[in-house]
């Protein structure tokens, strides 16, 4: 069980992809946006040189994933949102 709500999450999540994630995957071409959190689970979108790239799915797990649930919760999810499916949340 989550002990935060949505809007609890936000500054914390939003923070970490800013400073932390998101220089990361700037070093490399890539970027990274948050789209929504709904029900304990964080919605991103990769991005820039992310799109495409072979090692994405491990960026998602062990930079993205790692670094929130260790932060804030370990119970976190992370849904990243394929290009085109940002107004389709519901559906992941």
């Amino acid at each position: 069980m989550m002990p935060f709500s949505d809007e609890d999450l936000q500054e914390p999540v939003s923070s970490i992809i800013k400073n932390k994630i998101a220089p990361m995957l700037a070093r490399d071409g890539g970027a990274i946006e948050l789209l929504d959190i709904k029900n304990a689970k964080v919605f991103i979108q990769l991005k820039g040189a992310c799109v495409g790239c072979s090692a994405s799915g491990s960026t998602l797990k062990y930079i993205v994933e790692k670094e929130l649930k260790a932060a804030i919760h370990p119970e976190l999810q992370i849904v990243n949102v394929p290009q085109g499916m940002e107004n389709k949340l519901e559906e992941f």
